[in-house]
Protein backbone atom coordinates (compact mmCIF):
# COMPACT_ATOMS: atom_id res chain seq x y z
CA UNK A 1 0.00 0.00 0.00
CA UNK A 2 2.85 2.37 0.81
CA UNK A 3 4.24 1.91 -2.72
CA UNK A 4 0.90 2.98 -4.17
CA UNK A 5 0.89 6.15 -2.05
CA UNK A 6 4.37 7.06 -3.26
CA UNK A 7 3.16 6.87 -6.87
CA UNK A 8 0.57 9.55 -6.05
CA UNK A 9 3.04 12.03 -4.55
CA UNK A 10 3.57 15.36 -6.29
CA UNK A 11 7.10 15.70 -7.76
CA UNK A 12 9.32 18.57 -6.55
CA UNK A 13 8.10 21.87 -7.95
CA UNK A 14 4.59 20.57 -8.56
CA UNK A 15 2.97 18.88 -11.53
CA UNK A 16 1.86 22.09 -13.17
CA UNK A 17 -1.72 20.80 -13.21
CA UNK A 18 -3.94 23.11 -11.20
CA UNK A 19 -7.17 21.98 -9.61
CA UNK A 20 -10.20 22.31 -11.88
CA UNK A 21 -13.58 23.63 -10.78
CA UNK A 22 -14.97 20.26 -9.72
CA UNK A 23 -11.87 19.47 -7.66
CA UNK A 24 -12.03 22.87 -5.96
CA UNK A 25 -15.67 22.19 -5.14
CA UNK A 26 -14.77 18.81 -3.65
CA UNK A 27 -12.05 20.41 -1.52
CA UNK A 28 -14.52 23.06 -0.34
CA UNK A 29 -16.93 20.33 0.83
CA UNK A 30 -14.02 18.55 2.50
CA UNK A 31 -13.14 21.75 4.34
CA UNK A 32 -16.73 22.18 5.53
CA UNK A 33 -16.68 18.64 6.88
CA UNK A 34 -13.44 19.25 8.78
CA UNK A 35 -14.82 22.46 10.27
CA UNK A 36 -17.92 20.57 11.42
CA UNK A 37 -15.87 17.84 13.08
CA UNK A 38 -13.61 20.36 14.80
CA UNK A 39 -16.69 22.20 16.09
CA UNK A 40 -18.12 18.98 17.56
CA UNK A 41 -14.89 18.17 19.36
CA UNK A 42 -14.57 21.77 20.53
CA UNK A 43 -17.94 21.37 22.23
CA UNK A 44 -16.65 18.25 23.99
CA UNK A 45 -13.68 20.24 25.27
CA UNK A 46 -16.02 22.88 26.67
CA UNK A 47 -18.04 20.20 28.47
CA UNK A 48 -15.13 18.98 30.61
CA UNK A 49 -14.12 22.56 31.41
CA UNK A 50 -17.68 23.29 32.52
CA UNK A 51 -17.66 20.19 34.72
CA UNK A 52 -14.49 21.42 36.41
CA UNK A 53 -15.94 24.85 37.09
CA UNK A 54 -19.19 23.40 38.46
CA UNK A 55 -17.46 20.94 40.79
CA UNK A 56 -15.16 23.67 42.09
CA UNK A 57 -18.21 25.87 42.69
CA UNK A 58 -19.88 23.09 44.68
CA UNK A 59 -16.75 22.60 46.78
CA UNK A 60 -16.61 26.33 47.47
CA UNK A 61 -20.26 26.38 48.53
CA UNK A 62 -19.80 23.46 50.92
CA UNK A 63 -16.54 24.75 52.40
CA UNK A 64 -17.55 28.36 52.91
CA UNK A 65 -21.13 27.60 54.00
CA UNK A 66 -20.07 27.50 57.66
CA UNK A 67 -16.95 28.79 59.46
CA UNK A 68 -16.59 25.36 61.07
CA UNK A 69 -16.84 23.48 57.76
CA UNK A 70 -13.78 21.46 56.77
CA UNK A 71 -11.54 22.73 53.94
CA UNK A 72 -11.09 19.11 52.78
CA UNK A 73 -13.60 19.40 49.88
CA UNK A 74 -11.34 22.02 48.29
CA UNK A 75 -8.50 19.49 48.36
CA UNK A 76 -10.53 16.57 47.06
CA UNK A 77 -11.99 18.60 44.22
CA UNK A 78 -8.45 19.03 42.91
CA UNK A 79 -8.32 15.30 42.22
CA UNK A 80 -11.60 15.48 40.30
CA UNK A 81 -10.46 18.50 38.30
CA UNK A 82 -7.22 16.69 37.45
CA UNK A 83 -9.25 13.78 36.10
CA UNK A 84 -11.26 16.20 33.95
CA UNK A 85 -7.99 17.71 32.72
CA UNK A 86 -6.75 14.26 31.67
CA UNK A 87 -9.99 13.58 29.80
CA UNK A 88 -9.87 16.96 28.12
CA UNK A 89 -6.25 16.48 27.09
CA UNK A 90 -7.17 13.22 25.37
CA UNK A 91 -10.07 14.92 23.62
CA UNK A 92 -7.85 17.80 22.57
CA UNK A 93 -5.57 15.42 20.68
CA UNK A 94 -8.56 14.38 18.55
CA UNK A 95 -9.73 17.99 18.18
CA UNK A 96 -6.26 19.05 17.09
CA UNK A 97 -6.39 16.63 14.14
CA UNK A 98 -9.43 18.36 12.65
CA UNK A 99 -8.23 21.84 13.65
CA UNK A 100 -4.83 21.29 12.02
CA UNK A 101 -6.41 20.10 8.78
CA UNK A 102 -8.68 23.15 8.66
CA UNK A 103 -5.77 25.51 9.23
CA UNK A 104 -3.68 23.67 6.64
CA UNK A 105 -6.35 24.11 3.97
CA UNK A 106 -6.95 27.74 4.98
CA UNK A 107 -3.29 28.76 4.85
CA UNK A 108 -2.28 26.76 1.77
CA UNK A 109 -5.43 26.90 -0.34
CA UNK A 110 -7.85 29.67 0.61
CA UNK A 111 -5.30 32.30 1.65
CA UNK A 112 -3.31 32.14 -1.64
CA UNK A 113 -6.58 32.21 -3.55
CA UNK A 114 -7.71 35.36 -1.74
CA UNK A 115 -4.34 37.12 -1.97
CA UNK A 116 -3.69 36.42 -5.65
CA UNK A 117 -7.27 36.03 -6.92
CA UNK A 118 -6.12 32.85 -8.66
CA UNK A 119 -6.18 29.13 -8.12
CA UNK A 120 -3.42 28.00 -5.74
CA UNK A 121 -0.52 26.18 -7.31
CA UNK A 122 -0.18 22.43 -6.63
CA UNK A 123 2.66 21.49 -4.37
CA UNK A 124 3.88 19.71 -1.28
CA UNK A 125 1.01 20.95 0.86
CA UNK A 126 -1.33 18.62 -1.04
CA UNK A 127 0.89 15.62 -0.31
CA UNK A 128 1.03 16.43 3.41
CA UNK A 129 -2.75 16.70 3.56
CA UNK A 130 -3.21 13.51 1.54
CA UNK A 131 -0.80 11.55 3.75
CA UNK A 132 -2.71 12.74 6.81
CA UNK A 133 -5.85 11.16 5.35
CA UNK A 134 -4.10 8.00 4.22
CA UNK A 135 -2.29 7.45 7.53
CA UNK A 136 -4.14 9.44 10.23
CA UNK A 137 -2.19 10.14 13.40
CA UNK A 138 -2.10 12.53 16.34
CA UNK A 139 -0.19 15.73 15.63
CA UNK A 140 0.83 16.42 19.23
CA UNK A 141 1.64 14.27 22.24
CA UNK A 142 -0.45 13.88 25.37
CA UNK A 143 1.73 16.11 27.56
CA UNK A 144 1.75 18.96 25.03
CA UNK A 145 -2.02 18.67 24.80
CA UNK A 146 -2.30 18.83 28.59
CA UNK A 147 0.01 21.84 28.66
CA UNK A 148 -2.17 23.68 26.16
CA UNK A 149 -5.33 23.01 28.16
CA UNK A 150 -3.57 24.14 31.32
CA UNK A 151 -2.58 27.43 29.72
CA UNK A 152 -6.01 28.01 28.21
CA UNK A 153 -8.28 27.15 31.13
CA UNK A 154 -7.06 24.95 33.94
CA UNK A 155 -4.30 27.21 35.24
CA UNK A 156 -7.02 29.65 36.27
CA UNK A 157 -9.15 26.90 37.82
CA UNK A 158 -6.25 25.47 39.84
CA UNK A 159 -5.12 28.96 40.86
CA UNK A 160 -8.61 29.83 42.09
CA UNK A 161 -8.76 26.56 44.00
CA UNK A 162 -5.43 27.33 45.71
CA UNK A 163 -6.52 30.86 46.62
CA UNK A 164 -9.86 29.63 47.94
CA UNK A 165 -8.21 26.94 50.08
CA UNK A 166 -5.65 29.38 51.44
CA UNK A 167 -8.37 31.90 52.27
CA UNK A 168 -10.42 29.23 54.04
CA UNK A 169 -7.68 28.12 56.43
CA UNK A 170 -6.63 31.74 57.10
CA UNK A 171 -10.04 33.18 58.07
CA UNK A 172 -12.07 30.20 59.34
CA UNK A 173 -13.10 29.53 62.00
CA UNK A 174 -11.20 32.60 63.23
CA UNK A 175 -8.35 34.57 61.65
CA UNK A 176 -5.11 32.61 62.04
CA UNK A 177 -2.51 34.18 64.31
CA UNK A 178 0.59 32.13 63.44
CA UNK A 179 2.08 29.75 60.90
CA UNK A 180 1.83 26.84 63.31
CA UNK A 181 -1.90 27.45 63.60
CA UNK A 182 -2.21 27.36 59.79
CA UNK A 183 -0.35 24.06 59.65
CA UNK A 184 -2.65 22.63 62.32
CA UNK A 185 -5.69 23.60 60.23
CA UNK A 186 -4.16 22.00 57.14
CA UNK A 187 -3.78 18.62 58.83
CA UNK A 188 -5.97 15.87 57.37
CA UNK A 189 -6.56 12.86 59.60
CA UNK A 190 -3.18 11.24 60.43
CA UNK A 191 -1.34 13.46 57.94
CA UNK A 192 0.20 16.60 59.49
CA UNK A 193 -0.12 19.99 57.88
CA UNK A 194 3.50 20.00 56.75
CA UNK A 195 2.88 16.99 54.49
CA UNK A 196 -0.30 18.54 53.05
CA UNK A 197 1.59 21.76 52.38
CA UNK A 198 4.43 19.89 50.67
CA UNK A 199 1.99 17.93 48.49
CA UNK A 200 0.27 21.16 47.52
CA UNK A 201 3.55 22.79 46.53
CA UNK A 202 4.54 19.74 44.46
CA UNK A 203 1.14 19.54 42.78
CA UNK A 204 0.89 23.19 41.79
CA UNK A 205 4.58 23.36 40.94
CA UNK A 206 4.16 20.35 38.62
CA UNK A 207 1.33 21.77 36.53
CA UNK A 208 3.05 25.16 36.39
CA UNK A 209 6.26 23.53 35.14
CA UNK A 210 4.34 21.52 32.56
CA UNK A 211 2.54 24.62 31.30
CA UNK A 212 5.79 26.56 30.90
CA UNK A 213 7.69 23.65 29.36
CA UNK A 214 5.05 22.90 26.74
CA UNK A 215 4.74 26.60 25.95
CA UNK A 216 8.45 26.64 25.13
CA UNK A 217 8.05 23.56 22.92
CA UNK A 218 5.13 25.13 21.06
CA UNK A 219 7.08 28.35 20.61
CA UNK A 220 10.07 26.51 19.14
CA UNK A 221 7.83 24.69 16.67
CA UNK A 222 5.43 27.46 15.64
CA UNK A 223 6.73 30.71 17.05
CA UNK A 224 9.18 31.60 14.29
CA UNK A 225 6.60 31.88 11.49
CA UNK A 226 3.55 34.01 11.02
CA UNK A 227 1.45 31.00 10.07
CA UNK A 228 1.45 27.30 10.69
CA UNK A 229 4.60 25.65 9.49
CA UNK A 230 3.17 22.19 9.73
CA UNK A 231 0.22 20.32 11.08
CA UNK A 232 -0.15 20.30 14.87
Amino acid sequence: MREQWEQWETPPGGTGNKLDSSEIGALAHLYRGEVYRSTIWRTRLDNTTNWSVVTLGIALSVTYADPLASPLPLLLVGILITMFLILESRRYRFFNVWRARCRWIETNFYAPMLLRSARPDPGEWQDILAQDYLAPQYHIGFWRAMGRRLRRNYMWIFSFQAVAYTGKIIIHPTPAQSMSELLDRMAVGPFPGVIILALGVVFHGSWLTLAVRTHILDHHKHGRSGSVGGMG
